[in-house]
């Protein structure tokens, strides 16, 4: 029992529409249950429990494949990253609704016929994310639900559901011709127009011709915590294949606000920031705003955040339907997609076709940036730089660009997003390991080969764009040199090491972009720095992951003006009312840092041994943490105390460098030992070290075991604790076992580690910093005055 609330209240809350922390604040200042009202209903107290006429189904969200060594056994440790509810008047139609929520492709149910009844039965055995796609594989080859139940445990009423999901499918593959009462009882089942078609061996598109001729459509219900009893003056609706709608007509423009669907890696509670933020700038300027989400863990899915609210999957056929059901009540202005991340951005042009009006950036702008060949072209015309690419449809292919573009190169597969299954490689034989290794090289499956730029300066820019002026909110310096993926690499706002020059250069070329793709609203402008030189390396017409660090970092509203520049007005007028600056751009109040927080420590390979604590081009972070001050030292440690674990203030540092970061890495090791922190190196980095004059211990590797007289490992210090920080950068992509062992020990016992240069030059900073105090707690609201 937990005498608090927990990660099931928020779900709870959302099932049922009774707000349990809410509630709970209240009894906490001493009221009693009978003594505050319902919100939904105005009439009953909080003392009636809920009642509900339908069924609620969550279902959590994994994200193994950005940790492929790791057990995908499902265990006592939590390892989802994200989960999708869903709402409908049966089981079978909850659970297909929350199975196509998650935004995993191939996750709804397959109703092919051709399979092995054995090896979905030993799947159905083992608990992991595809466990339930066996069960309903296995029954739906012939297996029994007697004899799934004795081979995965779960109870025989859930399997005689999904059974009934299977005889629904079964029939409609059957049939000739599908009749109203056929295709509407499967619409009752929860069956998408996709999985409809691909069992009749139809288009999405046909499915849907079909149910418009016929008259198909959901209706939408109201949760109010009452089953009806009395009138819920909170429009909170879920959809059913059911007669009367409860959808109320309305006299003002509505605009449907697009959230970004359950967390995951890359995507995350940052964009739902904005999607908030945006239904409370769209209330003030009289629209009704409509939420459309379908992750419980949300702000944006509380009843009250917009106007109406609809706990929905994100898809095309869901979106439309909404759409259809609101025009149907009163005038809708339009759609915004551009703050939900890129889920939303996903379904702009096929909503855009099918007649939906889209606000703020255009689909043909969100084109133009996510197009390579676009995108060159504009920077082209700008003269703006970009690394040199090309794409490699042989391995021989992929050689010849690596030798043009020079080494090292970034290469990754051009039909993943993300950063899946991107790396960063220096030498012929690695790129022949990656391509035999990582991916599927031919004509249909290219490989893009980018020159990668090297220990160069990485920056991410938030500014919005009206169609005539800028606003630019923010230029974040990358800690972590380029290479790193944004969402993981920690950042600076303002910049600490970029000239004036250069930043009037970045304003510059961010403005030629945003005019360049007709963004209307954010736009996020990722650049790096070599050598003096300003690379252009991807354009976002959207909200970014960083519009929330940035907006409590210059005290702006990025998202509200987002919002209302969608929906027409200009930055000009925004100055005027107070919503941005009355001149100039985003002026950072005191130093910022954002650093990522990493689940090392939830992953575990089959043997039992932590999964590589290795920072590269595909994000692995799964939320973030602010420190603010007023030096970049002390907001640094700030931040490392908040995701990590405190830097310590005294004691023994470890340092083993890969040999191509042995010259960059003395600053930071002589700062440590410069701030009377005690060094243990392996031998080569002790000698780089002792070269230059650094006290060091040198200390044994753990491959070559202990020396002669006893003397320790690396690996001992680690699991003594005779060393309370650790730095060790990686020897390439390959496994090394002395770094892999160092690093997961560090994790395992909780020693901060830290695996880049750059990095260590942060930290080495952050440690002087602590060592000389001074640190303050200051009010947000003090910084932003």
């Amino acid at each position: 029992m937990n005498p608090r609330v927990s990660r099931s209240s928020a779900l709870a809350s959302k099932a049922t529409g009774f707000p349990i922390a809410k509630i709970a604040a209240k009894l906490a200042i001493g009221y009693s249950l009978d003594e505050i009202q319902n919100d939904i209903t105005k009439e009953t107290p909080a003392s009636f429990e809920p009642t509900l006429d339908y069924i609620v189904v969550k279902i959590p969200r994994f994200n193994f494949e950005k940790f492929p060594a790791a057990d995908p056994r499902l265990t006592t440790t939590m390892k989802s990253v994200g989960e999708a509810m869903a709402i409908g008047r049966s089981f079978p139609e909850a659970l297909q609704k929350a199975m196509r929520s998650l935004e995993k492709k191939g996750y709804s149910f397959s109703f092919d016929k051709e399979g092995d009844l054995e090896r979905e039965l030993q799947g159905a055995a083992v608990a992991t994310e595809m466990r339930i796609h066996h069960v309903q594989r296995a029954l739906f080859l012939g297996a029994s639900v007697p004899k799934v139940h004795e081979v995965s445990k779960i109870d025989p009423w859930f399997l005689d559901q999904i059974a009934q999901i299977n005889e629904m499918a079964y029939e409609l593959s059957e049939r000739k011709e599908l009749t109203r009462e056929v295709l509407r009882e499967a619409k009752r089942f929860g069956f998408s127009d996709k999985q409809i078609a691909d069992i009749v061996g139809l288009m999405e598109s046909d499915i849907r011709r079909k149910r418009e001729i016929l008259d198909i459509h959901p209706v939408y219900k109201t949760v109010d915590t009452c089953a009806a009893e009395f009138k819920a003056l909170t429009p909170y609706h879920y959809s059913s294949y059911e007669d009367e709608s409860e959808v109320e007509p309305r006299t003002k423009p509505a605009v449907l606000i697009l959230g970004s669907g359950p967390n995951r890696i890359g995507q995350g509670v940052e964009f739902d920031y904005s999607c908030v933020h945006a239904a409370f700038a769209l209330k003030d300027m009289d629209f009704e705003t409509i939420m459309v989400n379908c992750n419980p863990e949300t702000v944006s899915t509380d009843y009250d955040t917009a106007d109406r609210l609809y706990f929905e999957p994100l898809t095309f056929e869901d979106v439309m339907e909404i759409y259809r059901a609101e025009l149907a009540v009163g005038p809708v202005a339009g759609v915004i997609v551009q703050l939900g991340g890129q889920t939303p951005l996903g379904l702009a042009k096929a909503l855009q076709d099918a007649g939906v009006p889209i606000v703020g950036t255009s689909p043909e702008s969100i084109d133009i940036a996510e197009d390579r060949g676009e995108f060159g072209a504009l920077l082209e015309r700008e003269q703006l730089r970009a690394p040199e690419f090309g794409l490699a449809y042989s391995y021989t292919d992929a050689l010849s660009i690596a030798h043009r573009v020079g080494y090292p190169v970034l290469v990754r597969p051009s039909y993943v997003l993300g950063g899946r299954g991107m790396e960063i490689v220096y030498d012929d034989s690695a790129l022949e390991s990656y391509i035999s290794r990582a991916t599927e090289i031919s004509p249909d499956h290219p490989v893009l080969v980018d020159r990668f730029l090297d220990h160069a300066t990485e920056l991410d820019v938030d500014a919005l764009f009206d169609g005539k002026e800028l606003f630019l909110a923010g230029i974040m310096e990358h800690i972590e040199e380029a290479g790193i993926h944004s969402g993981d690499s920690a950042c600076v706002l303002p910049p600490v090491d970029v000239s004036e020059r250069e930043l009037a250069e970045i304003r510059t070329a961010t403005e030629k972009i945003a005019r360049g793709i007709g963004v209307l609203g954010l736009v996020n402008i990722q650049f790096a720095i070599e050598s003096g030189t300003l690379y252009v390396l991807e354009a976002n017409p959207r909200a970014s992951r960083t519009v929330p660090f940035v907006s409590k970092a210059i005290g702006v509203p990025l998202a509200k003006a987002a919002a209302q520049i969608s929906l027409g007005k200009s930055i000009a007028s925004l100055r005027t009312e107070g919503v941005l600056p009355q001149e100039g751009d985003g002026i950072a109040r005191g130093i910022s840092v954002k650093e990522a927080v990493l689940p090392w420590n939830r992953f575990r390979k089959r043997d039992g041994s932590g999964v590589d604590a290795l920072l590269g081009p595909e994000m692995r972070s799964t939320g973030e943490v602010m420190g603010r001050d007023t030096t970049f030292g002390r907001a640094f440690s700030k931040s490392q105390s908040a995701a990590s674990g405190a830097l310590p203030n005294s004691g023994s540092v470890f340092v083993s460098f890969a040999d191509r970061d042995k010259v960059q890495g003395i600053i930071g090791a002589q700062k440590l030992a410069d701030a009377g922190y005690e060094l243990y190196a392996t031998a080569g980095t002790a000698k780089a070290l002792a070269d230059k004059g650094i006290v060091v211990q040198n200390v044994r590797k753990f491959s070559e075991g202990p020396g002669p007289k006893g003397e320790s490992t690396a690996l001992d210090l680690i699991e003594s604790g005779t060393v309370s920080l650790v730095v060790n950068t990686p020897f390439g992509s390959g496994p090394r076992e002395d770094g892999w062992r160092i690093r997961t020990s560090a994790v395992a016992r909780g020693i901060p580690i830290i695996t880049t240069i750059s990095g260590l030059n942060a930290a080495a900073e952050a440690m002087v910093a602590q060592r000389a105090g001074g640190f303050t707690v200051t009010s947000l609201q003090e910084w932003l005055r």
